[in-house]
């Protein structure tokens, strides 16, 4: 088994990234960490200890981390997309918390798993990259204990926040640009580019509500995250963002990428928050590269959440 620590902001994709790890034999969940973004803190970390309690795992340390971005506040969360409790305004539908929030920083509790793993750990960040700059910056030594970075957020086509930027990106861009351009850690980034075309549709969402406990407390929390997509998309479906990296998280190479060389646009203009993913072939050799998702199969993809979400 994979070790793995997801680190989120849930917010109603990340509830379907954490419901489908908990069913998934091929990793071994350390801890969910939280972060701002959707919601605040207080939102993302309550809604992280219900959905693991609704996954079964209430065994799965919690903590929680960054309240604000690195550098620059930002104007806005997400909540006309995922209500005002990150969860379609349902979060008070899951089960209640059997298990208190872990004492320790997000932060020190990924640093300290970090230190006592036997073998490489997986992070996956699919929220605002707060948390993973500062523990990069903070304990550059644990850095050969991470096996990969597998995040969420970007777009080599523009953005769902600004006409440039993605939301996790958008939310802290010094922090992204530190994961994505500075470090050397192997890190796969999954882009609005391939997660909009792995928009699950309404036969897939009735399929979801027909299933067991999970499944149908997964379907509970949808009502605004849908009525969003069918008003900007056009779809009577959604996109399920974050859990499309951590199906690359749980099975390496079900996402095909690119190793691009990654700039996060930190400046204050229109740009802000962008992702510049040069693609250009024979001119990168010589700068650091991220394996960009761009393709996959995108049935099979579909049917891997949805199979391991109704278990």
């Amino acid at each position: 088994m994979t070790p793995l620590i997801i680190d989120t902001d849930p917010g109603i994709d990340d509830a379907f990234a954490i419901a489908l790890t908990a069913a998934s034999p091929e990793v071994d969940l350390l801890a969910v960490t939280t972060v701002f973004g959707n919601v605040g803190l207080e939102n993302t970390t309550a809604n992280a200890l219900r959905l693991l309690e609704l996954c079964g795992r209430p065994d799965v340390p919690v903590a929680a981390g960054a309240d604000r971005p690195l550098v620059h506040p930002t104007p806005h969360r997400a909540s006309e997309v995922h209500g005002g409790d990150g969860l379609s305004g349902a979060a008070d539908t899951l089960p209640k918390a059997s298990k208190d929030v872990d004492g320790r920083h997000a932060v020190a509790l990924m640093a300290d798993l970090l230190r006592t793993a036997t073998e490489p750990v997986t992070i996956a960040p699919i929220g605002p990259m707060t948390n993973v700059a500062l523990l990069l910056a903070l304990h550059p030594e644990l850095k050969p204990k991470i096996g990969r970075i597998v995040a969420m957020g970007g777009s080599a086509k523009g953005g769902n926040t600004t006409a440039a930027a993605e939301f996790n990106i958008w939310s802290d861009p010094e922090a992204a640009h530190r994961v994505l351009a500075e470090e050397d850690v192997p890190t796969v980034l999954v882009p609005l580019d391939l997660t909009h075309r792995c928009a699950v549709d309404a036969t897939w969402l009735e399929r979801l509500a027909a299933g067991g406990t999970v499944a149908r407390g997964l379907h509970a929390l949808t009502p605004s995250y849908r009525a969003t997509y069918r008003r900007v998309l056009g779809i009577d479906g959604m996109v399920l963002h974050d859990a499309i990296a951590l199906a690359e998280a749980i099975s390496p190479g079900i996402l095909r990428t690119t190793a691009c060389p990654v700039e996060v646009d930190t400046s204050h203009g229109p740009g802000r928050g962008a992702t510049i993913v040069d693609q250009r072939r024979g001119r990168n050799s010589h700068r650091r590269l991220v394996d960009v998702a761009l393709d996959a199969d995108v049935t099979e993809l579909g049917e891997f959440v949805l199979s391991r979400v109704l278990r």
